[in-house]
C-alpha cells in the first residue's frame, strides 16, 4: 500500500467506498463484501476502519489490529491513529503510546495532539505538558495544552502564557501593521482558551470578563460567551448579551449577535418555553435580513406552526435561493405545494428568467402535486438540465418519489461523472458488487488549467 495514495483517496473520497455507504452496506447485510474490501491488496480504508471497529466491538481486538496492520505498515498516520484508539479503548495505553510516538516525533500534528492526550490519560502528565508547551501559538495544540496544564495544576502558568500572547499580538504578514496584527493573534483562539482556563479553575466571573473584554468571536456557529453563560445558568446575562444591552455587540447589521440569540432560543426551547424562544428570534429579526427569520421559521415549523413559518419567510420577499428553498419546503410540508409553484411563477415573471438554482425548487413541488412526469420533462428541457448537478438533482427527485430504476437510468448516461450518486442507488437496489466496482474505478485524469497571471492593467 502507498500512504500517499491512501491519503488522497481518503481525503477526496475517490476510488473507494465512502464511509456512509460502508455503513449502509453493513446495515444491508453485506459484511462479507466490506471484509473483502478491507483486506484487499490495494486496500479500501473506510471498509477497513469499519471492519476493524466491528471486530473490536466483538472483543476481537487482535483480529481488528491485523486488519489495520497493512495500512499502518505503509507509514500512514490515519491508520496508526485508529489502531492507537482501539488499543487505548481496550486498556492497552502503553502500546497505543508506542505506536503514536514515532509519528509525533516526525512532526505529524495530529499525532502530537493524540500522543499528549494519551500520555495525560496514562499518568504521564508532565511529559504531555512539556511536549505541548512549545506549541502555544498553534491553536490546535494549544487546546490540549490547556486541558493538560489545568489537570496538572499548572493553570496559572498556561494563563500567563496566553495573556502574553494577547498582549503582544502578531503583526499581519500582508501589511506589517501591528494594528492589523491584533486581529491575527496566534493562537487565534487565545481569548477562548484563557476563558477556558479560568472556568476550569472555578473562576467563572473572570472567564466571563475575559470574553467580554476581548470579544467572544463565534466559531462554527457557536458563541463561547453565550455557551459559558448557559453552562452556568446565567440566563439573565445571556438575555442582555443577546439583546446587545451590555455593549458586547456592535449592532451593525445582518447576523450580528445572532449566535447569542440562537443559544438563548435553544436553551428556552429545550426547557419547553417555545413562546420565549420565538420571542427571542422575533426581537432579533427586525435588524436581520435572513438568519434570524429563517431560524424562527424553522422553530415554528418544528412545533406545528408551519403556516406562521411560511408568513415569516414570505415577508422577507427575497429571491435568494436559500430563502426560497426554505419557503418551498414549508409549502410542501403544509400541503400547499400549488401556492409554492405560484410563488415561483410570480418571481420568474418579475425577474424574467429562472436559473437552475431556483428552477430545481419546482421539482419537489410538482411531485407533491402528483405531477412528477411533468417535473421530469421540464427539468430535462431546461437549458441547464443536462449538466451534472441538474441530472443528479433530478435523479434524487425520482428516487425520492419511489422510481429509483429511472434515476439509475438517468445517471447511467455518464457513470463515472455520477459515481457517488449512482453507487448509492445501486446499493439500495441490491446491486452492491456493481456499486463497489463503480466507486473504486479511477476517473480519467483531467489536465489542470493553465495558471492565470496577474496584471495591474486591464483586463485584470
Amino acid at each position: 500500500m502507498d500512504s500517499a495514495v491512501l491519503d488522497r483517496r481518503t481525503r477526496m473520497h475517490e476510488e473507494c467506498v465512502p464511509p456512509d455507504l460502508v455503513d449502509r452496506l453493513l446495515a444491508l447485510g453485506h459484511a462479507d463484501l466490506v471484509r473483502a474490501l478491507a483486506l484487499a491488496e490495494d486496500g479500501d480504508w473506510f471498509c477497513a476502519r469499519a471492519w476493524a471497529r466491528l471486530l473490536a466491538g466483538r472483543g476481537l481486538l487482535e483480529e481488528a489490529l491485523a486488519v489495520l496492520a497493512p495500512y499502518v505498515g505503509a507509514g500512514w498516520w490515519t491508520a496508526a491513529g485508529e489502531a492507537a484508539r482501539l488499543l487505548d479503548a481496550e486498556g492497552r495505553g502503553g502500546e497505543a503510546i508506542a505506536l503514536v510516538r514515532p509519528f509525533a516525533r516526525d512532526g505529524e500534528r495530529l499525532a502530537l495532539r493524540d500522543l499528549a492526550l494519551l500520555l495525560a490519560r496514562h499518568g504521564q502528565d508532565e511529559e504531555a505538558y512539556e511536549l505541548l508547551l512549545p506549541h502555544i501559538a498553534d491553536w490546535f495544540l494549544a487546546e490540549p495544552l490547556v486541558e493538560v496544564g489545568v489537570g496538572l495544576g499548572r493553570g496559572e502558568e498556561v494563563e500567563a502564557l496566553l495573556e502574553a500572547r494577547l498582549a503582544s499580538g502578531i503583526p499581519c504578514a500582508e501589511c506589517g501593521s501591528r494594528e492589523c496584527g491584533e486581529r491575527y493573534r496566534k493562537p487565534f483562539n487565545a481569548v477562548h482558551l484563557l476563558a477556558s482556563v479560568r472556568e476550569r479553575q472555578g473562576r467563572t466571573d473572570e472567564a466571563v470578563a475575559v470574553l467580554r473584554d476581548h470579544g467572544s468571536t463565534p466559531v462554527n456557529n457557536r458563541d463561547p460567551l453565550a455557551e459559558l453563560l448557559v453552562r452556568h445558568g446565567r440566563i439573565d446575562e445571556l438575555r442582555a448579551y443577546a439583546a446587545g444591552e451590555d455593549g458586547d455587540r456592535d449592532g451593525d447589521g445582518d447576523g450580528d449577535g445572532l449566535q447569542a440569540v440562537r443559544h438563548l432560543a435553544e436553551f428556552l426551547e429545550a426547557r419547553g418555553d417555545v413562546a420565549g424562544a420565538v420571542e427571542a428570534y422575533r426581537e432579533h429579526a427586525a435588524g436581520d435580513r435572513w438568519h434570524a427569520p429563517s431560524l424562527l421559521a424553522e422553530l415554528l415549523a418544528r412545533h406545528g406552526r408551519g403556516a406562521e413559518a411560511i408568513e415569516v419567510v414570505r415577508a422577507l420577499d427575497s429571491a435568494d435561493d436559500c430563502t426560497l428553498n426554505l419557503l418551498c419546503g414549508l409549502f410542501a410540508a403544509e400541503g400547499r405545494a400549488e401556492e409554492g409553484l405560484a410563488h415561483l411563477d410570480a418571481l420568474k415573471a418579475r425577474r424574467g428568467k429562472e436559473e437552475w438554482e431556483l428552477f430545481r425548487l419546482r421539482g419537489p413541488l410538482l411531485a407533491a402535486c402528483g405531477r412528477l412526469d411533468e417535473a421530469v420533462r421540464e427539468a430535462l428541457a431546461h437549458p441547464e438540465g443536462r449538466n451534472p448537478y441538474a441530472v443528479e438533482s433530478l435523479a434524487d427527485l425520482l428516487a425520492g418519489a419511489g422510481r429509483p430504476e429511472e434515476a439509475v437510468a438517468l445517471l447511467e448516461e455518464d457513470r463515472l461523472e455520477h459515481q457517488r450518486d449512482l453507487g448509492a442507488l445501486l446499493v439500495e437496489l441490491g446491486r452492491a458488487e456493481e456499486a463497489v466496482a463503480l466507486l473504486r474505478t479511477p476517473r480519467p485524469a483531467v489536465p489542470l488549467p493553465e495558471p492565470v497571471g496577474y496584471s495591474d492593467c486591464p483586463p485584470f
